[in-house]
């Protein structure tokens, strides 16, 4: 089984599916005229059915072994104009579409019973300076690390991103794109200058455009929705355009954010078999007030992002991370002053242990489980203040509950706020700029066991840490509501959702109705959808 104490540090990678490189469309030109790779040509489309080897494969890509798809056929691309033949080609002879980049999907939006081709931009992977536009171009098929390593190796830079490097930027980019550095530096769609994708026009015919964030494009709201706007909505990604805002276009290594060289890391765990429900209760209220306090940019913490990994008692031990610029001067005494303020007065030991690590490397430690395909279940939420007491003692109720089968069941708490709350909810799609924490509660099992214990135990818990507000995080002062890269098909659900409130409000609050007018105009035939995908007006 996977080790679930690894899962905090993928706090923010995860996207809506390979169905989030579906996204919206403006002005431009292709991505096959400023390509990089040396020049070499790429390997023709090709289109693989069951009778082909590499079909399992292929098919097999999904992150969440609950779904398996078995579509007609998987179209591989390798350029913007394979893009568009294949999606010309499922017009013509009416064929339900969905694209996979990385595969790590929550959701079934990729492996629906219903989608007949899906198409993989897989080996669209390039990462390069494009001087044309004077920004960063990012493949859809490109996975974190791969952008990573190529933006850091090759220019100093780094968009702050996931902490998974096998995810696609495809959807993650799209969903707003979170990770360790974003307290800094804010939402990875933040620094998105513009999107190149295949859409549908009214026509019924696919072609390649262009938005950007340019205040005199006449897309310029086609950019917008890419900003966070959730994937599978207004056509396929074939790249993105990266270049952080207010910064003069000219030195590729001032266009992006630049990581530190090292991170200074504090990792506190505490044993199962020492913990009381008041000592439990102490750490998670004294972690969740350091945070409200300290969660503005001019903190002095404010370098100090953390990660708090609630390993069910069947795990052993539960373990909070922090990490900080491995270059401040100060930066051993932020974190112990951080470990103080978190175990003061709970009457329980726990063991603390210091590290530094190159940053790339940091960010390349593969996930231990990316291929694994574990059947889980993972229900998010955003917190705009700390858990209650009431909640807290939920999730040691649930949390300590008897049963080896739960030894994969965790829920894990992740810093937001800094950066990302100094924008406006309506300048990007997402709308999250209040939210000091976004947490996920999460169950997994082996693969051929029915699960039906776990995913009682996930529903249950989420339900009942929500008991409220209809057992869902309906946002109001307490909630911020939900993050589309963590999709769950629960709160489009009336048997778990309660409260009356749409499931897009979760996600979008109030630029739902604005995203609703980019597919109308972009995608007005639906064409790029799934269960959890943005409706058009009247629908």
């Amino acid at each position: 089984m996977k080790d679930v104490s690894r899962r905090g540090f993928i706090a923010g990678s995860v996207a809506a599916g390979g169905a989030a490189a579906f996204a919206g469309a403006g002005t431009g030109a292709a991505a096959a005229d400023t390509r990089g790779g040396g020049g070499f040509p790429p390997p023709p489309a090709k289109v693989i059915g069951p009778a082909d080897p590499r079909y399992e494969e292929l098919v097999a890509r999904g992150y969440n072994g609950r779904f398996s798809g078995r579509p007609e056929s998987v179209r591989i691309v390798h350029r913007a104009d394979h893009v568009v033949a294949a999606v010309d080609d499922a017009l013509r002879t009416g064929k339900r579409i969905a694209v996979r980049s990385g595969g790590h999907c929550f959701e079934d939006f990729v492996d629906d019973p219903a989608v007949q081709v899906v198409i993989d931009v897989s080996e669209m992977k390039a990462v390069y300076y494009d001087p044309r536009h004077q920004a960063f171009a990012i493949e859809s098929g490109a996975t974190l690390g791969e952008v990573y390593r190529t933006l850091y190796l090759g220019w100093g830079v780094t968009i702050p991103a996931g902490a998974c490097p096998a995810v696609g930027a495809g959807g993650h980019i799209v969903g707003g794109g979170y990770g360790g550095l974003s307290r800094h530096h804010g939402f990875v769609a933040d620094h998105l200058y513009g999107v190149e994708v295949v859409v549908a026009d009214r026509g019924g015919r696919a072609r390649t455009v262009l938005a950007t964030r340019e205040s005199g494009d006449p897309h310029r709201d086609l950019w917008w929705a890419h900003t966070g706007g959730g994937g599978g909505n207004f056509g396929i990604v074939t790249r993105y355009l990266m270049r952080s805002p207010g910064v003069r276009p000219g030195d590729p290594t001032t266009l992006l954010p630049k990581p530190p060289a090292t991170i200074r890391s504090l990792t506190l765990s505490w044993s199962w078999a020492d913990m009381t429900e008041a000592a439990f209760v102490r750490i998670l209220r004294n972690h969740g007030t350091w945070h409200e306090k300290e969660s503005g940019t001019g903190s002095r913490y404010a370098p100090l992002s953390s990660w708090l990994i609630l390993n069910h008692q069947a795990n052993g031990r539960f373990t909070l991370v922090a990490n900080v610029d491995g270059s401040l001067a100060h930066g051993t005494k932020l974190l112990a002053e951080y470990a103080a303020a978190v175990t003061a007065g709970t009457g329980v030991r726990h063991e603390s242990e210091e590290s530094t690590a190159l940053w790339m490397k940091s960010a390349l430690t593969a996930d231990p489980y990316a291929g694994g395909r574990y059947p889980f279940k993972s229900k998010g939420a955003l917190l705009r203040t700390a858990w209650s007491e009431a909640q807290i003692r939920t999730l040691h109720r649930y949390l300590t509950a008897t049963g080896g089968e739960h030894q994969a069941s965790a829920v894990y708490l992740s810093t937001l706020g800094g950066a990302i709350n100094t924008v406006p909810a309506s300048a990007t799609a997402i709308p999250h700029r209040d939210s000091l924490f976004s947490a996920s509660y999460e169950t997994s099992w082996w693969p051929g066991v029915p699960g039906d214990a776990q995913l009682a135990w996930v529903r249950d818990l989420y339900r009942d840490v929500y008991a409220d507000t209809g057992g869902v995080p309906v946002p109001d002062a307490a909630n911020g509501g939900a993050y589309i890269n963590y999709p769950d098909a629960d709160l489009a659900d009336p048997r778990w959702n309660t409260s009356g409130v749409p499931w897009h409000t979760f996600y979008y609050r109030d630029n739902y109705p604005r995203l609703q007018q980019v597919k109308a105009r972009w995608d007005p035939a639906n064409v790029f959808r799934h269960a959890m995908s943005v409706r058009p007006p009247g629908r």
